[in-house]
């Protein structure tokens, strides 16, 4: 078996998309960032964005003419790509159990015929996991001057365009000290603060489901005590088997962890983020990148095997007066 799975592999083109990132960019691995991903669109990657501002409704008059009204406001935004490289190595006798387990694990294998096949899926799914959770840590915590101390310098991440953007001004409807927030009111009363603060164009979007608060552990758990502290026995069938989903008034709350590494960094340790989930965009390219590609091999000479991608990646926020922001900003 370990003949087998010595073997190189290699993601790319057509392979790269459909075998390794596309289920990486959907179903679960997705559905846990909570935001909008775009896959593979023309770089540069531009979102486009119409805007029709007033009525579009007048008498009908024909004797008036073309009364169009306002002409629709078109707004486009460039999401900032990087190039970056994913590399993880493993010693051959680990790299052989954690592939093994992960086998293993799965009721309608075959021990006594594990196939080359199967190998290679174990693989592949063992370093889209790794991608996976890097991906999320860096779309928050992303410094790509590493001046921050996250750790993540791939690309710049969602809460350091928030923090400059409050500091700076661009995002409006904030506030800069959410200790002195939770100090003075409590959390189900901040939380009613950010919606009522909420710009009325983000308002008008709360029929559509999509708006929510993204939030850390400590206000995630800060609400759930509330929750409990508030309820009492009503919140009984929740002590037993837990909550899936966190609502606020309807918005989802979702709980945003990015321990250890927030707890090392300079950025705010707690946040409250509330915006509608398509305004926060990340986009990933294998396409057009040059060099895209997924490769798994055995090093002989450290002993090691050895799994590395190349792709392009980036974030950003569409339009800053969509979004309320509490953090700590100093």
């Amino acid at each position: 078996m370990s003949s087998i799975i010595v073997n190189p592999k290699n993601y790319s083109g057509h392979e790269l998309e459909t075998i390794f990132f596309r289920p990486l960019l959907s179903g679960p691995s997705a559905e846990s960032l909570g935001i909008r991903i775009l896959y593979n669109m023309p770089m540069p990657t531009v979102v486009q964005i119409w805007d029709r501002k007033g009525n579009v409704l007048s008498p009908f008059d024909e004797a008036s003419g073309w009364s169009g009204g306002v002409k629709t406001t078109h707004y486009q935004k460039t999401i900032p790509m990087s190039r970056v490289k994913a590399e993880n190595a493993f010693s051959a006798s680990d790299y052989f159990s954690t592939i093994f387990e992960l086998i293993t694990n799965r009721a309608d294998v075959n021990m006594e015929d594990l196939s080359g096949t199967e190998l290679e899926a174990a693989e592949t799914e063992l370093f889209r996991r790794a991608i996976a959770e890097s991906i999320r840590m860096n779309l928050w915590l992303g410094d790509k001057g590493g001046t921050l101390n996250t750790g993540y310098t791939s690309f710049d991440g969602l809460l350091k365009i928030v923090d400059e953007r409050v500091k700076s001004g661009a995002i409006t409807h904030a506030a800069k000290d959410l200790d002195s927030q939770l100090g003075d009111y409590s959390i189900a009363e901040v939380l009613s603060k950010i919606v009522d603060e909420a710009s009325p164009r983000l308002k008008g979007m709360f029929p559509e489901g999509q708006v929510a608060f993204f939030v850390s552990p400590s206000i995630y758990s800060q609400y759930e005590a509330y929750l409990d502290y508030s309820y009492g026995s009503a919140s009984y069938q929740d002590a037993q088997t837990g909550r899936q989903q966190l609502m606020f008034h309807g918005f989802p709350v979702i709980d945003i962890n990015l321990e250890p590494a927030i707890g090392e960094s300079s950025l705010s340790k707690d946040f409250i983020i509330f915006t509608d989930r398509r305004n926060l965009v990340m986009a990933v390219n294998t396409a057009d990148s040059p060099g895209s590609e997924v490769r798994m091999w055995y090093n002989p000479d450290e002993m090691e095997n050895r799994q590395r991608a190349v792709f392009a990646i980036g974030c950003e926020i569409l339009d800053e007066e969509l979004v309320t922001a509490y953090i700590n900003a100093e």
